[in-house]
């Protein structure tokens, strides 16, 4: 077959014809406009039975991004696996939240912790956007080595460290966390679809309804904030009402929450003024 007609085979079996193209792209080493533009070739026998089987496997419905290795956030590209969760544009909202908060406090670069940072997706955004250094930790070491590989990529000032939320951070207060946490409900029925059914399930899932982990990052957040420092929670759709209870009933003030693009809540925090 030539790279035309294995393009035209796979755009046959896949619901997404762009998602062939991409896996084209990927296992020929061409750009794609040249594959999209039809050109004589043919790819070497290794590399055709290669995309046979992403072909295959996306069909099955693993996500793209892990058979890429790869997905962009914030224009960053990222090294993925799924060992991580994959970088989504609803998260790009929190981003967005850190940066509002940080252009409102005055002198210095900000401190920012990361609570399970994943891929690292959140905090290198942040260490690119402000110049500052952000630490970023996760419990999980395969976790880890994928934020790694994406520090080194973009040669971001992020101190990596390993442990169950705040039991990694250093011992300084900081003037934002932020953080990402597991949220779905044991048994919600979205675990049983698309991309959730192959991406980890220890960062996905959270006992007391989803709410196990948010509530131990909230209660901890005031002993590692300076006064005047935000926590900053990406969270379900039909989350934001009690999380906003929480941050209240923990004494955090000026207490917001933020819808992303579909117009769901997504992200609650709150400013910490009190002692901790």
């Amino acid at each position: 077959m030539s790279t035309a007609e294995l393009r035209h085979w796979a755009r046959a079996r896949l619901r997404a014809p762009a998602d062939a193209d991409a896996l084209l792209c990927a296992c020929a080493g061409r750009g794609a406009a040249a594959i999209i533009a039809g050109t004589p070739a043919k790819l070497p026998p290794h590399r055709a039975a290669r995309f046979r089987k992403l072909v295959a496997r996306r069909a099955r419905g693993e996500p793209l991004a892990y058979l890429l290795g790869e997905r962009e956030f914030w224009s960053l590209p990222l090294a993925v696996s799924p060992d991580v969760l994959i970088p989504r544009c609803e998260t790009e909202l929190l981003v967005e939240c850190a940066l509002a908060h940080a252009a409102r406090r005055s002198g210095g670069r900000p401190e920012i912790l990361e609570l399970g940072t994943g891929s690292g997706a959140v905090a290198l955004a942040l260490a690119r956007e402000l110049r500052c250094r952000v630490v970023a930790t996760d419990k999980d070491a395969a976790a880890l080595r994928v934020a790694a590989r994406n520090r080194r990529r973009h040669r971001a000032n992020m101190e990596l460290r390993r442990g169950d939320w705040f039991a990694a951070a250093p011992p300084r207060r900081f003037d934002l966390i932020v953080s990402n946490p597991p949220y779905v409900a044991p048994h919600d029925r979205h675990l049983r679809e698309g991309d959730l059914r192959f991406e980890p399930k220890s960062a996905l899932v959270a006992a007391r309804g989803g709410f196990a982990d948010i509530a131990k990052i909230i209660r901890g957040a005031p002993r590692h904030l300076r006064g005047g420092g935000a926590l900053l929670l990406e969270h379900g759709f039909a989350q934001g009402a009690k999380v906003r209870a929480m941050l209240a009933a923990r004494g955090f003030r000026a207490i917001t929450t933020r819808r992303d693009l579909a117009g769901h809540e997504r992200v609650s925090g709150g400013v910490w003024r009190g002692k901790s």
